[in-house]
């Protein structure tokens, strides 16, 4: 229990209470009305696959994501630890972001959004939750929580699509806009001077860090690594161009 503007309050996450070293392993998320929506969403694939309208192995990948984000012990461990937490919001603007693009063809429709627009849309959402008093209000309810990781998701997939629809220069540019914005985020975490969410002030101890400790690293993994995502990917859709371009140019 916290006492925040002179109330106690307690928060109780999604993923539950914050666990101790000791028993985390052993904290599965077996919530029947998840579990019943990822086989749900498997049987909607597979439905897809037959007809060809889905990338199975893409399909696999947002599947085996999901389940290591919101079943496996991970998502207890984010409970307690702010830069699991972080982890867990790159994991999802990047990698099932994507692998959800692929596996339900979102890139092949069309989409009237510029790519401009979208950018500014999923990085004001990753900073929007990442407002202490929002990000606050998200490990204390389970519906915002939801709300959360569905906006996350959601405007970094529609990101994603829309970039695989424009020139790369346009796709590189965009990608390189959306690097500087998350280091700058990083930035300001890792140099706030103070520990901003409270939630994590209390759960952290046990792990051997103190709530500016585990904040810290959380701003450097979002700063670097985080960043180099759209680095990396920037960097592949500029080679493949210039190689495209290359290959255009030989004789026939």
């Amino acid at each position: 229990m916290v006492v925040v503007n002179g109330a106690a309050v307690q928060w109780i996450p999604y993923c539950g209470a914050a666990p101790l070293p000791a028993d985390w392993l052993s904290r599965w998320n077996l919530d029947p009305v998840l579990l019943l929506g990822l086989a749900g969403a498997s049987f909607a694939w597979w439905r897809w696959r037959r007809q060809g309208v889905t990338d199975s192995r893409a399909a696999l990948a947002s599947l085996a994501i999901m389940l290591v984000l919101f079943v496996s012990p991970f998502c207890a461990l984010s409970s307690a630890l702010f830069t699991a937490r972080v982890v867990h919001h790159v994991v999802l603007a990047t990698m099932l972001a994507a692998a959800l693009v692929a596996a339900t063809g979102l890139h092949l429709r069309r989409l009237p959004q510029s790519l401009s627009l979208l950018t500014a849309v999923q990085v004001l959402t990753f900073w929007a939750w990442h407002a202490p008093p929002v990000y606050a209000a998200a490990l204390g309810n389970d519906g915002v929580f939801w709300a959360m990781q569905l906006s996350i998701t959601a405007t970094a997939a529609l990101w994603w699509a829309r970039l695989r629809q424009v020139s790369a220069a346009g796709a590189v540019t965009s990608l390189l806009a959306t690097m500087m914005l998350m280091g700058v985020l990083g930035a300001l975490i890792t140099f706030a001077g103070r520990p901003l969410y409270a939630p994590h002030w209390l759960t952290v101890q046990s792990w051997g860090l103190s709530p500016l400790d585990d904040q810290q690293l959380a701003g450097i993994l979002m700063w670097a690594p985080a960043s180099a995502i759209y680095l990396l990917a920037a960097m592949a859709i500029l080679y493949r161009s210039l190689r495209g371009d290359a290959a255009d140019g030989l004789p026939a």
